[in-house]
């Protein structure tokens, strides 16, 4: 997956590149390769990226679920000083 994620990085990268370049030299299609390029990011790139990072997660973990119970054991420990 990683090798994956890295060849579509590059082909974004690269459509990019080509785009920027195409526009310069004053060639009409260079803005669509450039949308291209930000669309491939946006819509395949990314999905694919968060899904490889967060494949094995606990995501119990990322919540504040923990924080909101120590802070509401903190408070009634207060109150009751």
């Amino acid at each position: 997956m990683k090798f994956v994620l890295i060849f579509i990085l590059a082909i974004a990268l690269g459509m990019l590149g080509v785009g920027f370049y195409l526009k310069n030299a004053g060639n009409g299609n260079g803005e669509i390769v450039i949308g291209l390029g930000v669309l491939m990011v946006a819509f395949i790139l990314m999905p694919l990226f968060i899904y490889h990072r967060y494949k094995n997660k606990n995501l119990k973990d990322f919540t504040f679920d923990k924080f909101r119970k120590d802070l509401e054991e903190r408070s009634k420990s207060e109150r009751n000083l």
